[in-house]
């Protein structure tokens, strides 16, 4: 692609992707079919990027190995999780990784994950870098135990997360100290409209498709959040979907 001059991106499950109306004039490329799997010692799994985060999860399940649990709230791939360092209840992606393994100029390159510079939802990477896999280095731990703490993540999700629309995720991401749901609900935007984006009454971080809704309806309705946001608390929220394409704002 660079040698021709043409934009591209990386796609893994394209769950946190708000593409925009006038489509992405480049190329996508899917890392679907890199999605191998293999423990090379014990306590280490090797998962490529294209492998689902359940996948993940449940190869890690039956090696009875801990630490990746939170994983199993979280739609998509790994190298998509791991491009941001996605999270949940209290943990990320790149603490459990020994190794990342990316691409850049054509060439393979491993490095220490501790000596990656990354933090909350972010990993830093440069320009034109591909996650392709990760060695993740994993605690020893019981079938039994792992598997309460999974149904226990599994009931909050249901809980908290039973959205029943099309979303992506968490939108925002939440300011240090503070929680982007709450500054939305004090807001006042919960149950507000624009178009067929909705922010929903179940969770005020998602911003769901009620039917209809067209990218642009997402971006005026995600400004007008950070707009009374930064206005009501010198706050300005970070979208945490990766937002890309030719938008027309209403």
């Amino acid at each position: 692609m660079r040698s021709l001059s043409l934009p591209y991106f990386i796609i893994g499950g394209g769950f946190n992707v708000l593409v925009g109306d006038g489509g992405f004039r480049g190329v996508a490329i899917s890392l679907k079919e890199l999605n191998g799997m293999e423990s090379p010692s014990r306590g280490r799994i090797r998962a490529e990027a294209g492998a689902t985060n359940q996948h993940l999860v449940n190869y890690a399940t039956d090696k009875e190995l801990t630490g990746l649990e939170f994983l199993s709230c979280i739609p998509g791939t790994v190298g998509g999780a791991l491009s941001v360092n996605a999270g949940a209840h209290g943990r990320s992606m790149m603490e459990q990784v020994e190794t990342l393994i990316t691409m850049r100029d054509g060439r393979i390159c491993e490095n220490e994950g501790r000596k990656r510079n990354f933090g909350y939802r972010y990993l830093e990477l440069e320009a034109g870098e591909i996650v392709v896999a990760a060695v993740f280095s994993l605690s020893e731990g019981k079938a039994e135990a792992i598997g309460e703490k999974l149904e226990s993540y599994r009931r909050h999700r249901l809980e908290s997360q039973k959205i029943g629309y099309p979303n992506a995720g968490s939108f925002f991401k939440n300011p240090e100290g503070r929680q982007a749901w709450r500054l939305i609900d004090e807001a006042g935007f919960r149950g507000f409209q624009v178009g067929g984006a909705l922010v929903s009454q179940i969770h005020t971080n998602f911003l769901v498709n009620r039917g209809g809704a067209s990218a642009a309806d997402f971006i005026t309705l995600a400004g007008m959040i950070k707009q009374k946001v930064l206005e009501r608390n010198g706050i300005v929220l970070q979208e945490e979907v990766r937002i890309l394409g030719e938008f027309e704002q209403k």
